[in-house]
Formats: C-alpha cells, sequence, structure tokens
C-alpha cells in the first residue's frame, strides 16, 4: 500500500468564483466567522494573512475530534483561482510526513462556481487512513461559507 496520496473534492456553490478566490486570497482571517467548524484561527507568524510566509494557528473539528495544526501559504494562482496550503505541526504531523490542501474556484458558465478541494498527502505509515474526514470537513465548510457570501 502506497504511503503517498491524492484525493479531492468538487463541490457546486451559488457565488461566483471571484468572491470565493477574493475570500481564500485577502480574507482567510473570516473563515472563522463563516463556519461554527473552525473554532479559531490566530496568525502565528508573519505580518499578515496573506503573506507566503506567515503561519496561521487552526484549531477544528474532524471526525468528531477537536484539532489543530498550523498553515501557511505555498502559492497563489490568481488567473487560475488557485491557492496551496501547507498544513502542518499540532495532529497533522501524528499521521502525516507532508500534507498540502489546495483550494481551485472555478467560474460556471450558468452562474456560481466549482470549488476544488484535493488534498496531496503523504502518511507516516500504512496505518494510517488516508484524510477523508478532511475531504469531509471542507466539502462541509464550503456548504456554510457558501450561504455566508450569497448575503454578502
Amino acid at each position: 500500500m502506497s504511503l503517498v496520496g491524492k484525493i479531492s473534492t468538487e463541490i457546486g456553490v451559488h457565488a461566483t468564483a471571484a468572491k470565493w478566490f477574493n475570500l481564500f486570497a485577502t480574507k482567510l482571517h473570516h473563515v472563522q466567522n463563516l463556519t461554527d467548524r473552525v473554532h479559531g484561527t490566530k496568525l502565528h507568524h508573519g505580518e499578515d494573512w496573506h503573506h507566503n510566509e506567515s503561519i496561521k494557528h487552526w484549531t477544528y473539528t474532524i471526525d468528531g475530534k477537536v484539532t489543530t495544526c498550523q498553515e501557511r501559504i505555498e502559492s497563489v494562482d490568481e488567473a487560475n483561482k488557485t491557492i496551496i496550503y501547507k498544513l502542518f505541526n499540532g495532529d497533522i504531523d501524528q499521521q502525516f510526513k507532508h500534507f498540502k490542501l489546495i483550494f481551485q474556484a472555478i467560474e460556471k458558465n450558468d452562474g456560481g462556481a466549482i470549488i476544488k478541494w484535493t488534498i496531496e498527502y503523504e502518511k507516516v505509515a500504512d496505518e494510517v487512513d488516508p484524510p477523508y474526514g478532511y475531504i469531509e470537513y471542507v466539502h462541509k465548510c464550503t456548504r456554510d461559507i457558501d450561504a455566508h457570501l450569497l448575503k454578502a
């Protein structure tokens, strides 16, 4: 069994891809106010929330367990509305050597957007399950956030 893997999900949303990308590219700290699934986040290191060297600390619930990690942005591709986050420390390091969360907002021709979440990971051992709980988590958060973006 391979220790390296990749899983993804695509969610149709009502808000535009531009609204979604703007939130994750410039207002990431607001996410904790848009879904109850994020319990808190704070800037751990760096000048601002969106600089590649800035490190944020997140607290959230995965599979019914309060979980923590740190995150930093690896890259932002404005043309393709894609952001790559590296998650590390906290509970992540207990199960994964490498963990990347990739966000992409894809405009739909008939309005709204498709939000694609991809997780690229390397497990620390064979007996560690793939991060399906994280896919379920981002799927539910996406639904919560879309409801707020429609009101904005």
